[in-house]
């Protein structure tokens, strides 16, 4: 399997408000930026696509680490929440319905082509990549308008 690098970010103008994503995957020294953005959404949900885009765009099964400053997105699955949700019906533990549940589902689809880690990175600091997600999200916010 290849293996490649995924950096991942959104971003949000109020929360719900529009916002954007931005991915960077790198394979053998080779690039490729991605980036999109809704009018009326959420971080999480941008955070969560942001994945789901970059894991879309590979042509091949792959062996992937996901790079993300998102809490949110690396506990998921690297808490085992997502395990849960999924023993539970999709309920959290509170009894509620899990948010963004469509997204996690679309995203587990994905996963299911590739073998894919996640790792947490310190967002808005001196991470080179995670800066550039987050600058592909912000762009992306501005031209929606």
């Amino acid at each position: 399997m290849k293996e490649v690098t995924i950096y991942t970010d959104g971003a949000c103008s109020g929360n719900p408000g529009p916002g954007g994503w931005g991915a960077v995957l790198m394979y053998g020294g080779r690039r490729k930026e991605l980036s999109g953005g809704e009018k009326l959404t959420t971080n999480n949900r941008m955070e969560l696509v942001a994945v789901i885009e970059a894991l879309r765009a590979l042509k091949q099964p792959c062996a992937v680490t996901v790079y993300s400053d998102s809490a949110y997105v690396v506990n998921g699955f690297n808490s085992g929440w997502v395990d849960g949700w999924m023993r539970n019906g999709w309920v959290n533990s509170k009894g509620q319905p899990v948010e963004n549940q469509d997204l996690w589902k679309t995203l587990l689809g994905e996963m299911k082509r590739h073998r894919v880690q996640y790792v947490k990175v310190k967002g808005h600091s001196d991470n080179e990549w995670n800066n550039r997600c987050d600058q592909l999200a912000r762009e992306a916010i501005k031209a929606l308008g």
